[in-house]
């Protein structure tokens, strides 16, 4: 038996729900746990369990980049820690912006449990693979963007049920030590390639244009983890509400097109070329903003996000032993490459180009 399991069977009869039935869902890479709850009724909900002292420290927004990177990861990258409050008070941000986001039954932030409502089983990953029409869904998802976006709610602290969080900005301690993780960790899968350090001084200044445009524009609420196999396909509701929004406990104040690129260049499914230039249309069309201007913002931020995700990648794979995220950097390759080419960016390319050999890039 778990060493949590009397704190779950504690939490759940006080919130009573000690006769539901539990079913253990599978996981993903975080150190979240799920169990899906059938009541006597027939109803059902999930019981989201996240020990508190799994992970570093999240940020203390008082915090200086030197404290933050003292305090590990969680506090760079602005993340966090998986609490259970973040995730209670960015759902409720969400659903008064009028969003489909879980509702909170109960909680116990200081046991890192909660339990929220069920939205079912259709990720729109897997509602894709069985048949359904995918540009309908990834419309309705920049639907929701769009909506959260013109919201206009930015609070600088989120109450909840489990308490209050802060609404942090992506800024730039955040967003270059995102893109060091590839600088990081690519040379311990790739052995044959030394980044000494006048090839990290270019690195650095090749992305600080970028990094210093997305703390500059940070305006909007971002999801920070928005892509297919986050968002949860809701037939019976009507409009951007049939999006269904989970795992956004990371929320951040960042550059409108972040959420963006994460939905339309996936790191674990291909999403057709029209399809994505149809929906940037979209959005572009909803938000009546500089087309050119956020087509080469988005190029950039996807490209530094792209970075992160391989260096994500090459660490699981190196250092957590989990070769199957293999499979996922050639993807990520491909999406790397195209933005390099687009207006910009010519300088990280050209620190690409004389760094990384050809043969490893996809």
């Amino acid at each position: 038996m778990s060493d949590r399991e009397p704190q779950r069977l504690d939490f759940l009869k006080t919130a009573g729900l000690a006769d539901a039935a539990r079913q253990t869902l599978p996981g993903d890479a975080s150190t979240r746990r799920y169990e899906r709850l059938t009541t006597p009724s027939g109803s059902t909900l999930m019981l989201m369990d996240q020990p508190p002292a799994t992970e570093s420290q999240p940020c203390d927004p008082t915090w200086t980049p030197a404290q933050r990177h003292a305090s590990g990861w969680n506090a760079v990258a602005r993340l966090s820690a998986g609490r259970i409050e973040a995730f209670a008070a960015v759902a409720e941000h969400l659903r008064h912006a009028g969003l489909s986001a879980p509702d909170i039954v109960a909680v116990d932030a200081h046991a890192g449990l909660a339990v929220i409502e069920d939205f079912g089983d259709d990720l729109f990953a897997r509602a894709i693979e069985d048949g359904e029409p995918q540009a309908p869904l990834y419309l309705a998802a920049v639907d929701a963007l769009a909506r959260l976006h013109l919201t206009g709610l930015l609070p600088e602290v989120m109450p909840g049920l489990g308490g209050d969080w802060p609404l942090l900005t992506y800024d730039a301690v955040a967003l270059q030590g995102g893109a060091d993780l590839f600088v990081q960790w690519l040379p311990k899968l790739h052995p044959e390639i030394d980044f000494g350090p006048a090839a990290l001084d270019e690195w650095r200044a090749a992305w600080a244009p970028i990094v210093n445009m997305g703390e500059r524009k940070a305006s909007v609420m971002a999801h920070r983890d928005y892509h297919a196999e986050n968002l949860i396909w809701l037939a019976d509701r009507r409009d951007y509400q049939r999006v269904g929004l989970i795992d956004f406990q990371d929320a951040v104040l960042a550059h409108p097109v972040w959420d963006l690129h994460s939905l339309l260049q996936d790191a674990r499914r291909d999403v057709p070329p029209e399809l994505e230039a149809v929906a940037l249309e979209h959005y572009f069309d909803v938000m009546m903003v500089d087309r050119e201007v956020y087509r080469r913002d988005y190029a950039a931020l996807a490209a530094l996000n792209e970075a992160r995700i391989l260096g994500v990648f090459a660490r699981l794979i190196a250092r957590d032993g989990k070769p199957r995220y293999r499979a996922f950097m050639p993807r990520m390759w491909a999406h790397l490459n195209a933005n390099l080419k687009k207006p910009g960016l010519e300088p990280v390319a050209a620190w690409f180009d004389r760094h990384v050999p050809a043969g490893l890039r996809g």
